[in-house]
């Protein structure tokens, strides 16, 4: 069976959220799977998703720093920056994080770690609302 589903996540801030409980309340359907996959993919390229530390909000601070430290704004050779400083930063960033994340279903349930959630990393000052497709795959 095959469920699939395009949601609209509200307009966050730059940096490191977790989207986790907002995926499970809008896709109900995955509590019909006894075993299978959940794949999150998003439909912007200055925007990415990963997994990671769903406990301790310093993690996110941090990713965010590096992520910074790493790709930084402003470059005099950055070509591609007609929307803003944080343009070509945040398309690099999305390209170095993803664009998908792939999660086991067990029991109607996603199959993450104790300390694992899902996060949507927002590159830009001013992203706005975001577009993912939920495509969940199973029995």
């Amino acid at each position: 069976m095959v469920h699939q589903k395009e949601i609209t996540l509200k307009p966050y801030k730059r940096g490191f959220h977790i989207i986790t409980e907002d995926i499970l309340k809008a896709f109900p359907e995955l509590r019909t799977i006894h075993a299978g996959l959940l794949q999150v993919f998003i439909k912007h390229t200055s925007a990415s998703l990963t997994i990671n530390e769903n406990a301790d909000p310093s993690v996110r601070v941090d990713f965010e720093s590096h992520m910074n430290i790493m790709v930084p704004e402003n470059q005099p050779y950055y070509i591609h920056t007609y929307e803003g400083a944080d343009d070509m930063p945040a398309h690099i960033k999305s390209s170095l994080m993803g664009a998908s994340v792939l999660i086991p279903i067990t029991n109607g349930r996603l199959n993450l770690g104790t300390w694992q959630g899902i996060y949507l990393c927002e590159h830009r000052d001013y992203g706005g609302s975001r577009q993912l497709v939920l495509t969940a795959i199973g029995a």
